[in-house]
């Protein structure tokens, strides 16, 4: 489904900096994937790299056969729809209630009401939050406010979820939930690429982990161990 083919990031200014070097590897889809390493190591840029906010300095990436780095600028917006992406901050609209939350995604995208009016609910109760469809963001805990983010993105059925280190501002047993609701997605065939520096997290996913360090891959472990 994704694959890098030696991927070298360089930001240049006053002096150049390598933000990726060299990273090779391949997800399948249906695959859960932790994206692990320390603050600078080449997370955030790798996954920009795939929603094409970035391009690479060279390399190839390629998503379901398709360079990404080719793309027009009208293929773009297809290409990013096919990607939920869920952020440390749940970017929520506070003036929104939790259904009209997620049901903006797929207005912006111009999706019909009746397609809304079904999908919407559905998602809701993926995530266990039917019973909140009338609330607002202040009225629901931080942990119920990340599924809301996580309904959103899931709401256009992307084949992806990026998940950029969701439980960064929960606590531990609502973080556990919210990996538990992203294994959920995962057993129903929706490919998850999560990024954290959570050892705890990860150790107990026991899924396939990626390692970077300082723009490197260093590790790419199936059984799932955050080793540094």
């Amino acid at each position: 489904m994704i694959e890098f083919k030696n991927i070298r990031k360089i930001y240049t200014g006053g002096v150049n900096t390598v933000a990726l070097d060299e990273i090779t590897f391949e997800i399948e889809k249906g695959e859960f994937v932790s994206l692990v390493g320390h603050s600078g190591a080449g997370k955030s840029t790798l996954l920009k790299l795939i929603t094409a906010e970035e391009k690479p300095t060279s390399g190839e990436i390629l998503f379901d056969g398709a360079d990404i780095n080719k793309l027009t600028p009208k293929q773009l917006p297809f290409h990013r729809r096919r990607i939920g992406t869920v952020f440390q901050d749940f970017k929520l609209l506070p003036k929104k209630t939790v259904y009209e939350n997620v049901a903006f995604a797929l207005e912006v995208s111009g999706y019909p009401n009746k397609d809304i009016e079904r999908g919407v609910p559905q998602i809701l109760d993926i995530v266990g939050l039917a019973h909140k469809a009338e609330s607002y963001p202040r009225e629901i805990s931080g942990g119920e406010q990340q599924r809301v983010a996580i309904a959103r993105a899931l709401v256009h059925k992307p084949p992806l979820i990026i998940a950029d280190e969701p439980t960064g501002n929960l606590d531990p047993i609502s973080s556990w939930g919210i990996i538990q609701l992203l294994l959920k997605i995962n057993k129903l065939g929706t490919t998850i690429l999560l990024a954290t520096h959570n050892k705890d997290i990860v150790n107990r996913i026991k899924k396939r982990v990626i390692t970077l360090d300082q723009g490197r891959m260093i590790r790419d472990h199936s059984k799932g161990r955050y080793a540094i």
